[in-house]
């Protein structure tokens, strides 16, 4: 495929996290420290995680990706600001030296607003990223607790979105999951297999009904995985969502206007039709989700897309990297 792609949904490990997460966990601290359960990976995925080089770029330039937008990979607690800015400026650092293959969303410390938002400054206006990406849950809570909102204030100051991504639940989430079948069965329920995504959903909903986005009408907000089950739902959600309480604008006009949704780790063409029936084509873009994806996978679901004529050709291109240009003001990729 010739056609240009950039990927918003692509993941590392940060020495820094790790170095954190090790001295939590000889310290006693709860065993859910853990960035995620390393034991569900193949050693080439964990060690492609923590690749920020010659390996990542190799398999960009194999499946044909031209950018990945880098953020770190999800993490059952989400570490203080001091280890935050260390892995940050891991990954500024890799940005600089991929020839312009590699842009950057910020990791924050989401459990302090105050510092997370100065995080976000300092990564925007120093470091060069193009946003951030947090984790959907803080210590199992949600963010329309107005607390957290100092980050999307700061977000909608600096024009720059803001990635929900779905995280690994707290101790007393994860007990509703557990049941009469094993416990491989509970994690992958209560993570990629379901809540990950159900969660995230729920967020959003959440966000919503809380009056976020009419207090921060310019705000923008990615969500993954075709759109975390939400595009499946929304003409039933659409109009019981209008007895949640005064709101300037209604819940389709936030979806149309603020939400943007990427197809990271969705490569099957049931859940895609249902996006495009319910979103604005210039709200759609490619994504990957590397390594818990494969960036072979992800350029072939493309090709079937083009091949199947889905999209028409100026919108297939929007999707595969104009619309992620215009959303990240990458300039040199704005045509």
């Amino acid at each position: 495929m010739t056609t240009i792609l950039i990927s918003l949904e692509d993941h590392f490990l940060s020495p820094a996290v790790q170095a954190w997460q090790a001295n939590e966990s000889k310290n006693g601290a709860e065993s859910d420290v853990g960035i995620f359960p390393v034991n569900v990976f193949s050693d080439e995925v964990l060690r492609k995680f923590q690749s920020l080089g010659n390996e990542r770029l190799e398999d960009m330039e194999r499946a044909g990706i031209h950018l990945q937008i880098v953020s770190h990979g999800p993490t059952r607690r989400i570490p203080p600001a001091e280890i935050c800015r260390q892995a940050n400026d891991e990954l500024a650092a890799a940005v600089s030296r991929s020839g312009g293959r590699l842009r950057g969303f910020a990791m924050l410390p989401m459990e302090e607003p105050s510092a997370a938002a100065a995080e976000l400054s300092r990564c925007v206006e120093k470091l060069g990223f193009v946003g951030a990406l947090i984790n959907n849950l803080s210590d199992g809570g949600f963010y329309d607790d107005k607390r957290y909102w100092a980050v999307f204030d700061k977000a909608q100051q600096l024009d720059v979105p803001i990635y929900m991504h779905p995280a690994y639940p707290s101790g007393a989430m994860l007990d509703r999951y557990c049941g009469n079948f094993p416990d491989g069965a509970a994690n992958a329920m209560s993570a990629w297999g379901w809540g990950w995504h159900s969660e995230t959903a729920l967020h959003i909903l959440r966000l919503f009904a809380s009056g976020l986005f009419d207090q921060y009408p310019r705000l923008k907000i990615i969500i993954g995985h075709d759109g975390e089950m939400l595009p499946f739902q929304l003409d039933r959600i659409f109009p019981i969502s209008t007895t949640w309480g005064p709101r300037t604008r209604s819940l389709k006009a936030v979806w149309d206007e603020s939400i943007w949704i990427t197809t990271s780790g969705m490569f099957s063409l049931t859940p895609f039709k249902c996006l495009l029936n319910v979103s604005r084509k210039d709200h759609i873009l490619f994504s990957v989700d590397y390594p818990f994806a494969k960036c072979e996978h992800g350029v072939e679901f493309m090709s079937e897309v083009k091949r199947k004529g889905i999209l028409t050709a100026e919108e297939f291109e929007m999707v595969a990297y104009k619309n992620a240009a215009r959303l990240l003001k990458i300039k040199e990729l704005e045509m």
